[in-house]
C-alpha cells in the first residue's frame, strides 16, 4: 500500500505562485509514475503533470505546460508541483496521485490517491 498526502494549497491572487507537495509512504514508488490531477466544482478531475521516478520524464496538460513544473525528491519520497502565473481558472481541488499505468491523462493508470488539496486563486 502506498499512502499519499497533498499539503501546500491556499489562497492566492491571480499571478501569485504556490508549491504543492506530496508525501509517499509505504511502499516506494520507484517504479511508479506520479501525477497531479485536479477537480474544478462540476467537473470532472483532470490530468495536470506527471513525472516518472525511474528518470526524469514529465508531461503536462497544455493549459498549464510554462506556467507549472513538476518535480520530485527521492529521498523525501516526495513529489511538488510548483504552480506559476496563477490563474483563476485553476481554482480547483489538486489530487496526487501515484500508479504503474502509462496512459498518462488516465485516472484508472493510478491505483494511489490522496485526500486532495483546496486551491483558489482570485482576481
Amino acid at each position: 500500500q502506498v499512502q499519499l498526502v497533498e499539503s501546500g494549497g491556499g489562497l492566492v491572487q491571480a499571478g501569485g505562485s504556490l508549491r504543492l507537495s506530496c508525501a509517499a509512504s509505504g511502499r516506494t514508488l520507484s517504479t511508479y509514475g506520479t501525477g497531479w490531477f485536479r477537480q474544478a466544482p462540476g467537473k470532472e478531475r483532470e490530468f495536470v503533470a506527471r513525472i516518472m521516478w525511474s528518470d526524469d520524464r514529465t508531461y503536462y496538460a497544455d493549459s498549464v505546460k510554462g506556467r507549472f513544473t513538476i518535480s520530485r525528491d527521492n529521498a523525501k519520497n516526495t513529489v511538488y508541483l510548483q504552480m506559476n502565473s496563477l490563474k483563476p481558472e485553476d481554482t480547483a481541488v489538486y489530487y496526487c496521485a501515484a500508479g504503474p499505468g502509462w496512459k498518462i491523462a488516465v485516472l484508472s493508470s493510478y491505483d494511489y490517491w490522496g485526500q486532495g488539496t483546496q486551491v483558489t486563486v482570485s482576481l
